[in-house]
């Protein structure tokens, strides 16, 4: 029988290794280059290396350590016998293990190993391991891919192993290091994967696995999860031990390419003890200083991390490496000095601003006040998130302009953008929205068709020579400067709509400017948007696109402008709730869409809804490609843009779903009175805005707030929660296909009754749906009888109804998101 290793936590050991690497770039280089050890080569058996949730068992074969790091093993390479055992701990990441593995419980033996590690994890397994005499022959057939191995996770273990650096103080107390491993596995059945369990992360266990699908890289998400009794506590991140009190950036834009910058980072330290700090930065900016309060430190830049689950999130690393352990409520100023080509030219003044998120040192989207000068040509416009002090000044000896920016409060993300553009302006009550396009579109912009014109027609006597010949007619290319006063007024007229729905405008002003390629967007007071938003209906017409997706670009810049509420002033708290900002903004611009044409806000659910129910070309649903809660773990080799489609599209149809359901009464008394019926709706949104204005908001914290407006039809089991609705429809794939049953009509002593049952097919036995019946009378009008909440396959009611009835209507509106019929 396997014994079973539980390996406890790794401490920062006093005093190190005699052999222990002195420098920096010398340790490092030694945990990412680290081989196997001849001198460590074992047969095992029957060993098993436990986590919560994972079991790694290693019946027979052979195995060898790493070598020394700072008298530490922290790898070793299986070839033999082994099998992994690992479980969900729940339905959604059940169903999500399922999706890529075809087995809800991952069980699968694996013929090798490659495993890195920071704990006592090789002295577990020693009790069941033999010496090999000479391992010399399995080193040479193995070391070359573990020195590659190594590379993975080099770091993460430096932000351990850094703190046996010297130090300019005395050594503090051993500290304790959060238990890591990670295991590179050959499957029998599923081939190369990974496992990874980091007690240092919000989500310490994870898995998955690279996979090339038509020409494209991914990395499929198995699973990743935090095994912990309280799926609150699991949702919930940390306070950050070190945060970010301000910036302050110079920057020099020189186009086509090249930003120069000095940024100065501001930090105060709730908890210390961090000797290496990563912050996120393009690797096409490359440091040519590191200061710590004006002394030069030491810091490594954009290691490689091919493969690796810091890789996959797109973030570029500098890990800054401290003369000596922070302390708690120590203050530091970072300043970094450097440069690189970040910008590119696409044609007709029109700039690409790479990098746009990671164009400053950063711990991610953690707001924090911005203080941004500028320096840039003066024939160009620099428009930059925040306030701007006063008019750009020109240097007319260099040609050059210099502009400063204040944000108005701490925002989470600061840009800027650049181009040769043309300005437009429009008021939406107090606030300034400006709108900047270029005279022309980026060369790889699609160009319209030439079109064949027929002559007019007349009479033969009056015909010219060469008049009835058809002409060949070219339409005009694009010009976003001629629609600038269009874009402004209309997210003007957004920004006072939002304004009344969800409280004022975050910002003193709004600038919308132009972007190359199709993607839009929306950062705090300033908009990318794409230069397809800057069509005109004619322009539109002239790409001959089909009518929804010419309304669908056109709300880009509402959807952006939504943002300014919904991901800039409230953030979401994990991946998990990332589809709040994309859901919201964008049933934000369909609400607009409602107000302006009915018929087409209904065109575009319904487009979605068919989104939603179409296959891939292995005949998979779109649909389980999982819930809203997967975030950007919907992006795989199954459903390439699971993403969009989940997080916009059924995130869109979460919410009309809740807006339907919490509509006052269409025969209430309050529609009597002229309120708008939607202010229930609308009221719960304004408390999520005013509770979590600058801070993070979970999806959790949104139900909460909305359970405050719950109405009494809606309680489930007559408990004032939406779990329901979390359980089913937010974690849920669910497209049910809804229908009535035994409908029987009756009158007794003047009051007509219906009843009969709901059915609800295509969904999982537990799935509750809240239902609104009507009653079609005779004179086919639309009486609204109330919502049933249909738990499961079939749910029975009684209700109150007209005494002209004559059938019985679910949902005619189409309020909720079932399958197409």
């Amino acid at each position: 029988m396997a014994c079973c290793l539980i390996a406890t936590a790794a401490w920062a050991q006093s005093p190190p290794d005699p052999h222990c690497p002195r420098a920096t770039g010398d340790l490092y280089a030694r945990i990412r280059t680290v081989g196997l050890d001849p001198a460590r080569v074992y047969n095992i058996r029957e060993a098993s290396i436990h986590r919560p949730n994972l079991n790694l068992t290693f019946d027979d074969g052979t195995l060898a350590f790493t070598e020394d790091i700072c008298g530490r093993i922290t790898g070793a390479f299986f070839v033999g016998e082994g099998e992994i055992l690992l479980q969900p701990p729940d339905r959604v990441e059940r169903g999500s293990m399922t999706l890529f593995t075809g087995m809800a419980i991952l069980e699968e033996q694996f013929t090798s190993a490659y495993l890195r590690f920071n704990d006592d994890t090789a002295d577990l397994l020693k009790p069941f391991l033999v010496a090999l005499p000479d391992g010399s022959e399995f080193v040479n057939q193995w070391d070359e891919m573990s020195r590659v191995g190594a590379a993975f996770d080099a770091l993460r273990l430096f932000l351990d192993f850094s703190h046996f650096l010297p130090s300019n103080t005395a050594k503090g107390p051993e500290r304790k290091f959060s238990p890591l491993l990670h295991a590179h596995l050959v499957g029998s059945k599923l081939g190369a994967f990974e496992v990874f369990w980091d007690e240092s992360t919000l989500e310490p266990l994870w898995a998955g696995q690279a996979h090339l699908k038509d020409g494209n890289e991914f990395f499929d998400i198995w699973t990743s999860f935090a095994p912990a009794p309280s799926s609150e506590a699991a949702s919930t991140p940390p306070v950050n031990d070190v945060s970010i009190a301000g910036f302050k950036i110079q920057a020099s834009v020189d186009p086509p390419t090249q930003l120069q910058a000095t940024t100065d980072v501001d930090l105060r330290v709730r908890k210390g003890g961090q000797r290496t700090l990563l912050l996120e930065l393009s690797r096409y900016l490359k440091i040519d200083s590191l200061a710590m309060d004006g002394h030069p430190i030491d810091f490594i830049q954009n290691p490689a991390f091919v493969g690796t689950e810091l890789e996959r999130k797109g973030n570029d690393l500098v890990a800054v490496v401290l003369p000596a352990e922070l302390k708690s409520g120590q203050e530091l100023k970072l300043r970094f000095r450097y440069a690189g080509d970040v910008l590119s030219a696409e044609g007709n003044g029109l700039l690409y601003v790479g990098a746009r998120g990671s164009w400053y040192p950063n711990f991610g989207l953690s707001p924090a006040p911005f203080d941004m000068e500028f320096r840039y040509p003066a024939i160009w416009t620099l428009v930059a998130t925040g306030k701007q002090t006063a008019p750009s000044v020109a240097d007319q000896a260099n040609g050059e302009k210099n502009s400063h920016w204040i944000s108005e409060r701490p925002i989470p993300v600061a840009g800027f953008n650049l181009g040769k553009y043309v300005r437009a302006e429009a008021k939406a009550g107090n606030v300034r929205v400006e709108a900047y396009g270029t005279r022309g579109v980026e060369k790889t912009f699609p160009k319209a068709a030439p079109e064949v014109v027929s002559p007019p027609i007349v009479p033969p006597s009056r015909q010219r020579a060469g008049q009835s010949s058809p002409m060949v007619v070219t339409p005009p290319p694009p010009s976003p400067a001629r629609d600038v006063q269009q874009v402004a007024n209309r997210a003007a007229k957004a920004i006072a709509s939002f304004s009344q729905w969800f409280g004022p405008f975050p910002y003193g002003s709004l600038a919308l400017t132009q972007l190359p390629g199709d993607l839009s967007q929306g950062w705090p007071s300033l908009v990318f948007l794409s230069s397809f938003a800057f069509l005109s209906p004619q322009e539109q017409m002239d790409l001959h696109l089909d009518p929804v997706m010419r309304e669908l670009d056109s709300q880009v810049l509402v959807h952006e402008t939504a943002h300014q509420w919904w991901g800039d002033l409230v953030l979401w708290k994990t991946y998990h709730d990332q589809w709040l900002a994309e859901g919201l903004a964008n049933y934000a611009s369909l609400l607009m869409l409602e107000q302006q044409n009915p018929a087409q806000f209904r065109q575009v659910l319904e487009k979605y809804r068919l989104d939603l129910a179409s296959k891939n070309k292995d005949g998979e649903w779109l649909r389980d490609a999982g819930p809203v809660t997967l975030g950007p773990r919907l992006i795989s080799s199954h459903f390439p843009k699971g993403y969009d489609a989940i997080s916009y599209e059924r995130g869109t149809w979460l919410f009309h779903m809740l807006r339907s359901m919490f509509l006052e009464p269409e025969s209430g008394s309050h529609s009597r009175k002229g309120l708008n019926p939607d202010e229930p709706f609308f009221r719960a949104l304004r408390k999520a805005r005013d509770r979590y204005a600058g801070k993070s908001m979970s999806t959790r914290d949104l139900i909460q707030v909305f359970e405050e407006e719950l109405p009494r039809p809606l309680w489930y089991n007559n408990r004032h929660k939406l779990d329901w609705f979390v359980d089913g429809w937010i974690n849920g794939t669910a497209m049910p296909e809804l229908s009535t049953r035994e409908i029987r009509i009756t009158e007794k002593s003047g009051v007509t009754t219906v009843s009969g049952f709901i059915v609800q097919r295509d969904a999982p036995d537990d799935l509750v749906t809240a239902v609104p019946l009507y009653a079609e009378t005779a004179s086919n009008g639309l009486v609204f009888l109330g919502q049933v909440l249909a738990d499961g396959p079939e749910t029975s009611f009684h209700l109150s109804a007209p005494s002209n009835v004559h059938k019985i209507v679910i949902d005619p509106k189409q309020t909720i998101l079932t399958a197409p019929k």
